[in-house]
């Protein structure tokens, strides 16, 4: 179900969890990997026994960022791949299901994009985060749109203006990270992030999520009427419906 020429995907119980890997290029993002992301979040979206999906690389670099050779000099360049990276990084951001961003080495470029888009983002304390594409001469993507609703404006601007790296724990204190970790206890971090993001009730996700997703741009008029019709959806799930009988059976006992 899960074969891709730029992924090893492994499923345990309702956790699929998704390496980037190629280790002969740093696991820098090329167009396959685009479409082997797009097509991976698609299968787990449409799987109603998964409820997180992890996102790794390998114990020494995250992804290295993007893969130039994408671009061979003797070709005219257009934008059609990067309007897909961009889908396929939205698709991820809009998921039905938990996501999890697990840095381990290096995260550069489209990596710390793929980091924003994650519910979830804990680093090893060695791991090194850098946007360097307007150093190299282009831009960062949508996170130029998202990088400083995390951290602010200041230090949005410092880091991609710059091109320069922090360290995980830097990251953690600028609010790009969660949480932080020593190498011996990654494993154990990641299964109590994933643990801490359970119960899985899809509805109340999409609708928390999407509302979030429209804070920093909505008036609190619109807001609240998109909160009310959310809510109305949520109170009308099945997993609500469950609360509020088992609610009334610990109340009538």
């Amino acid at each position: 179900m899960y074969q891709y020429k730029t992924l090893k995907v492994k499923r345990d119980g309702n956790v699929v969890t998704a390496f980037l890997d190629r280790p002969d290029g740093r696991n820098a993002i090329n167009m396959q990997m685009v479409r082997d992301l797009s097509d991976l979040i698609d299968k787990v979206e449409d799987a109603s026994d998964v409820a997180v999906l992890v996102l790794r690389g390998n114990a020494d670099v995250f992804t290295c960022g993007i893969d130039l050779r994408d671009f061979p000099v003797e070709k005219p360049r257009d934008i059609y791949g990067l309007q897909k990276w961009e889908r396929m990084c939205r698709d991820l951001e809009r998921m039905n299901k938990f996501t999890v961003a697990a840095v381990q080495g290096e995260c550069t470029g489209g990596g710390l994009q793929l980091a924003l888009l994650c519910d979830a983002r804990i680093a090893e304390s060695h791991a090194v985060f850098r946007l360097d594409e307007v150093e190299k001469g282009f831009l960062p993507g949508m996170a130029t749109f998202r990088l400083a609703k995390y951290i602010g404006l200041g230090r949005a601007k410092n880091l991609i203006l710059t091109g320069r790296s922090i360290r995980a724990a830097e990251a953690r204190d600028w609010g790009i990270l969660d949480q932080v970790c020593d190498q011996a206890e990654f494993e154990d971090l990641l299964t109590r992030t994933i643990e801490s993001l359970l119960p899985f009730h899809p509805v109340a996700l999409e609708m928390a999520r999407r509302l979030l997703m429209e804070s920093f741009s909505a008036s609190y008029d619109d807001f609240l009427g998109h909160y009310l019709a959310a809510q109305h959806r949520c109170i009308h799930s099945e997993a609500f419906r469950r609360l509020v009988e088992e609610a009334g059976g610990k109340q009538g006992g």
